[in-house]
């Protein structure tokens, strides 16, 4: 005679989310958020179903994981720039012609995230874009105001002086943290000090690196690389 314990119990479906059809809307909620993306918060049978999940890929603005390839792309422009002839190759191929590669070349761009081939021919991604506009723009040292955290998405929003003043930014907040090696808890209303490119038009292309702790200055200061306090 076999022993029963009652109805086997059978987890409940959660919702599909309403913007992909790979995964569930409380698995986009969490990978969105997560520089991991949904992949990262998915059980190994599973992985490969979720792998491209859009609404957490790197290509798609305002997620975890394209801040964090923006903060990448823009350290590698700065810090460890591409041989002149790889770069040359990059500035090509962002007039969108057609680019030839007897050298070789193009995969040191496609391991970076800087080129794909499209149609079988080389091209720039947006972060390739990212990384020629690190080359060429002004980046300065700013004073930024910490004015909020939100540990559930892990985000800050920041308000960067030498930018926009009164307008906030949201920035990764294991980033300022993992930078300045200040607790997380003890951030809102501190003055720190980063690099941005000052000149950005629009919240998608202002770059913030190299968060460091500050004495408090004022509002208006702001100062170039290379260049005198003003």
């Amino acid at each position: 005679m076999s022993e029963t314990f009652g109805p086997e119990y059978v987890r409940p479906a959660q919702p599909d989310c309403p913007r992909c059809g790979c995964c569930t809307a409380v698995l986009c909620e969490k990978g969105r958020h997560s520089v991991t993306r949904c992949v990262g918060w998915t059980s190994a049978e599973h992985k490969r179903t979720v792998e491209g999940c859009p609404c957490s890929a790197e290509t798609t603005q305002r997620t975890a994981a394209w801040r964090a390839a923006q903060v990448r792309a823009t350290r590698l422009a700065r810090e460890l720039p591409l041989l002149p002839e790889v770069e040359a190759m990059l500035r090509e191929l962002a007039t969108g012609r057609s680019v030839e590669d007897p050298q070789g070349l193009f995969p040191q761009l496609k391991l970076r995230g800087l080129g794909q081939l499209v149609h079988a021919r080389p091209a720039i991604t947006p972060l390739g874009h990212t990384y020629l506009a690190a080359r060429d723009d002004v980046r300065a040292t700013t004073p930024v105001r910490i004015v909020e955290v939100d540990t559930a998405t892990r985000t800050a929003q920041v308000e960067v002086s030498g930018w926009r003043q009164g307008e906030l930014a949201t920035v990764l907040l294991d980033q300022i943290v993992s930078d300045s090696g200040l607790d997380a808890d003890s951030l809102v209303g501190l003055w720190l000090v980063a690099e941005a490119n000052c000149q950005a038009e629009t919240h998608e292309r202002l770059v913030l690196t190299g968060f460091r702790n500050s004495e408090p200055v004022p509002a208006g200061w702001v100062r170039v690389d290379g260049g005198d306090d003003a």
